[in-house]
């Protein structure tokens, strides 16, 4: 499932590859455009990384540049996969291919077995649990249930990073991870588990990878029949892929450079699996052409919200660290977040559940409310909670929506409905298409109010109450559309697994998170011990920890909610503290000063030799420039009106009032002799920011936000004349005074 958005569900398909890029900014417009050689997308959160790339591709296909059938899109999860083929699909493009890493590699492996080896590709093992607990009993070793999953996560590293078992335990020493058992008896089970798969011919997810790279590897006549496949290549989630996903990459791509990659390297979260930020961020060293575009504006959370993200990034190091994007809010002010502490674990729940109620009381859609937490323990107390203050939830990491039992239901039911037309009884007196599917499903359990409590009848009429919304938003969309048309658009969605949103709080691990967003985010359990978590030793796992917080807070749109408890169990002694994380953030927790180094602003870089003919900024204005700190407290600016004034609007003001009111009376002067807006000439906030300065050369006005260049010529001399207590003559002047 995906999070709701706000935007519309139908819309219409764009009319001219020009119009695709309607309404994309102008770093998002490059990346739409930039279609041919090696492009590199530094996306923060927020920053509409999906919409630039499917933007792409769509406008490539519409162009006539790109041939659907050529492009090759992949990415991590069959839900980030699913949303890309529907907005591509929405967009008009049809026929590119849209994967997960694995999907793509298994079609190839499927196609090219008989060829390469022969015969029919191994089955295909679903769950590798079981034989490595077969493994573990045949060294003579035992396994509890908690170990069993480690070991089996320990495999899968091992397979995804190229290392055999007899090199595991080497790998272990260099990499200081935190291993289940002792290295030399995980080797054991890890051969043990090969040689089993091997007598069975069975193979497992990683071996999917690991056989395609050794097909392309060894057969060149088929690595040319692939190439010839697929000539353009986008890659998502980029800080996220493996050393084995980069082998198959670069297998795909060979020696062409039509290649594009997406990531953040702040969201790097899944080292554990052996992800690796890298790759990304070396993806210059690799390519020195390239063009490297980096998406700051971040359009789904407030100022207050980006606030805290960056505050929580600057305190960062290492090298992602060092490559941390500082993201602009471009949305209206919001609420503060909110932080809150409680004596124990079932106090902090009970009071999230009742803030989660006042939110839904207040108007936010239950849909659009998540609980977040770093493991999936946590969940139980919440669930508990929120059903006692009867408010409806939802388990993240359930089955597909379209593959739940009520869904196919629903959907036979449907498409019965729909052949039998007018001749079904139960479509007597329902006008419209949305009170048609509203009888239809009447019969599976839908009713006009949703049943009270929770479990499996409440999901069952969640999952329902959903294809009940999209049929009202698909009639809105499309006036006149049948019961037919809907079930041809479900069909085409289940083939793409792009749900709708089901109506009910998310509770969700942090990590599970990642990609979603919602109105209203509660992160919870924010102790010493669980951010980070305690298992977190080394300073980059501490580092992957404070990465993780970071996603959960970037999931908020506008309210954002963090609460940790002081104990365990009721009555407990109160020995816990909140997260180090927060240190300097959160009110009363002292100063914590930012990281030094700055962080990579917005823009492009069309890399040695790329620059377009059309841009010619001189060079002193290309210059890089770090992000917008309060002058007064240090703190991360992202408000446009603040960044102005260089300081927070709470902070306080050392502002001349006298030489505030004067430049008042000028501009009001200068604005009618001009026949323009007083704002023509310079914004209050430029006003007040010059009154604040008291500039005294051309040097340190240039420099205050809203003058530049051109106006310092314009109005420089009049302006310093003023901060100097002089007296100007009101002449007209020429031009135009707009920005």
């Amino acid at each position: 499932m995906t999070a709701a958005t706000h935007s519309t569900l139908f819309p219409q398909v764009p009319e001219t590859p020009d119009a695709v890029l309607d309404g994309l900014d102008p770093e998002q417009r490059e990346v739409a455009q930039a279609l041919h050689g090696p492009v590199c997308v530094l996306a923060g959160a927020g920053t509409g990384k999906t919409r630039a790339i499917t933007h792409r591709i769509a406008y490539g296909v519409r162009s006539g540049i790109l041939q659907p059938a050529t492009v090759l899109a992949v990415t991590f999860t069959n839900r980030a996969a699913g949303e890309m083929r529907g907005r591509l699909r929405q967009l008009g493009a049809t026929g590119v291919q849209a994967r997960t890493f694995h999907s793509a590699a298994l079609r190839q492996l499927q196609y090219f077995w008989p060829k390469a080896v022969g015969g029919e590709l191994p089955r295909l093992l679903e769950r590798k649990v079981q034989l490595v607990a077969e493994a573990a009993v045949r060294c003579q070793l035992r396994l509890d249930r908690n170990e069993l999953r480690d070991v089996t996560s320990e495999i899968e590293w091992a397979k995804v990073t190229q290392t055999v078992p007899a090199d595991y335990p080497a790998a272990v020493a260099k990499t200081q991870r935190d291993v289940p058992r002792d290295p030399a008896e995980l080797s054991q089970i890890y051969s043990m588990y090969e040689q089993l798969k091997r007598d069975r011919s069975v193979i497992d997810f990683e071996d999917v990878l690991l056989l395609t790279v050794g097909i392309l590897q060894d057969r060149h006549d088929i690595a040319d029949h692939v190439r010839t496949q697929y000539q353009h290549f986008v890659v998502d989630e980029y800080q996220d892929v493996s050393p084995l996903q980069q082998r198959l990459l670069d297998l795909w791509v060979g020696d062409r450079d039509n290649l594009c990659v997406v990531g953040d390297a702040s969201q790097t979260i899944y080292s554990f699996t052996g992800a690796t930020p890298d790759h990304l961020l070396n993806f210059r060293t690799r390519h020195p052409g390239a063009t490297v575009v980096k998406l700051v504006r971040d359009y789904r959370s407030t100022p207050q919200v980006v606030r805290l993200a960056n505050g929580l990034l600057s305190q960062a190091h290492g090298k992602a660290a060092d490559h941390r994007l500082e993201l602009v809010s471009q949305r209206e002010r919001g609420p503060e977040p909110v932080y809150a502490e409680y004596p124990d674990e079932p106090t902090e729940a009970e009071g999230t559940a009742r803030r989660v109620r006042d939110l839904i009381a207040a108007g936010v859609p239950a849909g659009e409310i998540a609980v977040l937490y770093r493991v999936n323990s946590q969940s139980e107390v919440y669930e508990q909670a929120l059903a006692d203050a009867g408010v409806p939830y939802q388990l993240r990491g359930a089955e597909r929506f379209f593959e739940r039992a009520e869904v196919r239901e629903a959907g036979t039911a449907l498409r019965g409905a729909a052949r039998a037309g007018g001749n079904d009884s139960l479509l007597d007196g329902a006008e419209g298409l949305p009170s048609q599917v509203r009888a239809v499903l009447s019969t599976k359990g839908w009713t006009g109010r949703p049943p009270s409590g929770s479990g499996a009848v409440r999901d069952r009429w969640e999952s329902l109450a959903a294809l009940v919304r999209l049929a009202e938003d698909f009639e809105a969309a499309k006036p006149g559309a049948t019961l037919s048309d809907l079930v041809r658009e479900l069909d085409e969605r289940a083939a793409a697994q792009h749900a709708p949103t089901v109506q009910g709080v998310t509770l969700a691990s942090l990590h599970s998170a990642k990609g979603l967003e919602w109105d209203a985010v509660f992160l919870v359990g924010l102790n010493e011990g669980m951010m980070p978590i305690a298992y977190a030793k080394t300073d980059e796992q501490v580092e992957e920890e404070r990465r993780l917080m970071y996603v959960g807070i970037t999931r908020a749109r506008v309210h954002l909610s963090l609460s940790w408890a002081l104990s365990r169990s009721p009555g407990g002694r109160a020995s816990r503290r909140p997260t180090r994380f927060l240190n300097g953030l959160r009110p009363g927790s002292g100063a914590a000063g930012p990281r030094s180094g700055a962080a990579g602003s917005g823009g492009i870089d069309r890399g040695p030799g790329r620059a377009a003919a059309a841009d010619r900024t001189p060079a002193v204005e290309r210059k890089h420039r770090g992000p917008a700190r309060c002058r007064v407290c240090g703190r991360t600016l992202t408000d446009a009106g603040e960044m102005k004034l260089m300081r927070c609007e709470e902070c306080p003001s050392d502002m001349d009032e006298a030489l505030y009111g004067r430049l008042l009376d000028w501009r009001a002067a200068q604005a009618a002799l001009l026949g323009q807006p007083d704002f023509c000439v310079f914004t209050e906030k430029t006003l007040m920011a010059i009154a604040e300065a008291a500039p005294s050369t051309e040097g340190e006005l240039v420099v205050i936000a809203g003058v530049g260049k051109r106006k310092l010529n314009r109005f420089g001399t009049d302006v310093l004349a003023i901060c100097a207590g002089e007296t100007v003559d009101e002449e007209p002047l020429t031009g135009s005074g707009e920005e």
